[in-house]
C-alpha cells in the first residue's frame, strides 16, 4: 500500500529499510516511548521483523518527506491489532517535529483504514506525549477516560496511558475525513 499526500510519501516498511530506521530510530530518545512500533537494536531484529509477513489491512508504513532533492525519512506510521482493537501508532523523527508532518501522516492512513473497512480506530497516549494528544485530538481522536497500562519496548516497565478513539463513520466532516 502505498499514499501520497500533499508533501510526504507513505509506503510499505521493506527489509532494505533496516540500516535507515535503525540511524534514525538511535538517534532519538523519544523512539524508544513510541506505541505500536517495535524498536530495532540491530540490523538483522530490524531486517527479521521487516521481512515478516503482514496483514493487508493493519499496514505499517514509512513515511518519506517528498522534495527536488529526494525522499528523506521522517518517521513511520501504521495499524496494528491490540486484542479487539485496531491501534493507530506513529512517530515523527526529532528533526521533522512541529511541521504538522504527524498529522498530514495520521490523516492519510485514517482515510485509507476506513477505505479498507475499519470502522474505529484506537490510540494510546502516554503522559510523555502530549504532543501526540494533541495532533490526535485535533483530528478528531476522543478520549475515553480510559487508562491501560502498556508495556513499550524501550521502557523498563509498564506505563499508564489514556486511551483515544476516533469512530471512523462518524467524525465531523471538518475532521480527517473530510
Amino acid at each position: 500500500m502505498f499514499i501520497r499526500t500533499e508533501r510526504l510519501f507513505l509506503r510499505p516498511c521493506w527489509p532494505e529499510d533496516a540500516k535507515e530506521l535503525l540511524d534514525v530510530f538511535s538517534d532519538d530518545a523519544e523512539a524508544r516511548k513510541v506505541a505500536a512500533i517495535p524498536m530495532f537494536n540491530k540490523a538483522n531484529v530490524a531486517e527479521s521483523r521487516l521481512s515478516q509477513a503482514r496483514d493487508t489491512l493493519l499496514p505499517p508504513l514509512s513515511i518519506y518527506l517528498r522534495s527536488d532533492a529526494g525522499s528523506r525519512l521522517v518517521g513511520t506510521i501504521g495499524l496494528c491489532r491490540n486484542g479487539d482493537d485496531v491501534e493507530l501508532g506513529y512517530w515523527i523523527a526529532r528533526p521533522y517535529r512541529g511541521h504538522g508532518y504527524a498529522g498530514e501522516a495520521v490523516q492519510a492512513v485514517l482515510r485509507q483504514a476506513r477505505a479498507l473497512g475499519h470502522k474505529r480506530i484506537v490510540a494510546f497516549q502516554s503522559a510523555e506525549s502530549a504532543a501526540s494528544a494533541t495532533v490526535l485530538k485535533d483530528i478528531g481522536f476522543r478520549e475515553t477516560g480510559a487508562l491501560r497500562s502498556c508495556y513499550r519496548d524501550g521502557r523498563p516497565a509498564e506505563a499508564p496511558a489514556r486511551v483515544l478513539v476516533a469512530n471512523l463513520e462518524t467524525m465531523p466532516q471538518g475532521m480527517a475525513l473530510a
